[in-house]
């Protein structure tokens, strides 16, 4: 029996948390306009973002302005 998307997912990502997170993210980005990772004829954000991920095409990387400031 195949498996469908978001199985798929749940088995290559650790964690609801982080393939929310990491999702959220590259999505927010393709919606500001970056280009798709993927060749694909979806227009839907979210759909190219969980094609991406699946592919291992996606990693999550804290945002810098998120972060403490170095220490002096």
């Amino acid at each position: 029996m195949e498996l469908t998307l978001p199985q798929r997912l749940q088995q290559s990502v650790q964690g609801s948390f982080h393939k929310t997170a990491l999702l959220q993210k590259r999505v927010r980005e393709l919606i500001r306009g970056a280009s798709p990772l993927v060749e694909t004829r979806e227009t839907n954000p979210i759909k190219i973002a969980f094609l991406e991920m699946e592919r291992g095409l996606i990693e999550l990387i804290p945002d810098e302005e998120g972060q403490a400031p170095p220490p002096q």
